[in-house]
């Protein structure tokens, strides 16, 4: 790498931003350091990676990544925590984080994860802004528009919709029309991508 990266932590304990900062200077790094999110927000960086506490009492990893987001901070975030359970690290992970590490941290991987990152940073920032914008679409479209989407989204024709729904294919048609409306999609095609980028769970049936 011809250039470091700047590290910004968020860690409630100085003693914990210490030791972090260190492990980002003795990699050769800028390292910034903040108590908490607000710090963070009151100058809100527009480059470089962030290495968070997975706080569960603060909402943890999906809390501060739906914090940044409304920032309009795009960076890509690592989690850390002391001995992390595995479902954290899952969660961490669906949520958005690029990568979870376990503290104290260990250097050698650190400084891998850091040199994976900073090349997949610009694309990360882009994908997740789209994600964003995309789920910011999608919940503004109701229970009946969301499931024409997905049934659109498996390839699903207007009368098979209307089967599986139980309601009529002219009634499919007019929900599919305020469907593409709100999400400002001009054909099918551009609905369904919008649906993959939001990447979002599919509904369960109660």
């Amino acid at each position: 790498m011809t250039r470091k990266a700047t590290l910004h932590f968020i860690d409630s304990s100085s003693r914990n931003r210490a030791e972090l900062a260190r492990a980002g200077f003795s990699l050769g790094h800028h390292s910034e350091v903040y108590g908490d999110l607000s710090e963070l927000s009151s100058h809100p960086p527009r480059e470089g990676i962030i290495v968070a506490r997975d706080t569960v009492e603060e909402g943890g990893v999906a809390m501060i990544l739906e914090r940044l987001s409304r920032l309009g901070i795009w960076l890509p975030l690592i989690a850390v925590e002391e001995q992390p359970r595995p479902g954290r690290i899952v969660e961490a992970i669906k949520a958005g984080a690029l990568d979870y590490l376990s503290l104290p941290l260990d250097q050698d991987r650190f400084a891998r994860c850091l040199t994976r990152i900073e090349k997949e940073a610009e694309i990360y920032g882009a994908a997740r802004r789209r994600m964003i914008e995309a789920r910011d679409r999608i919940s503004s479209l109701s229970g009946r528009e969301r499931e024409v989407l997905e049934w659109l989204s498996e390839g699903s024709s207007n009368k098979v919709i209307a089967r599986e729904l139980d309601i009529s294919p002219r009634t499919v048609e007019i929900h599919r029309a305020n469907m593409m409306n709100k999400l400002g999609a001009n054909h099918a095609a551009e609905a369904v991508r919008l649906k993959l980028e939001a990447k979002l769970e599919p509904r369960q049936d109660a």
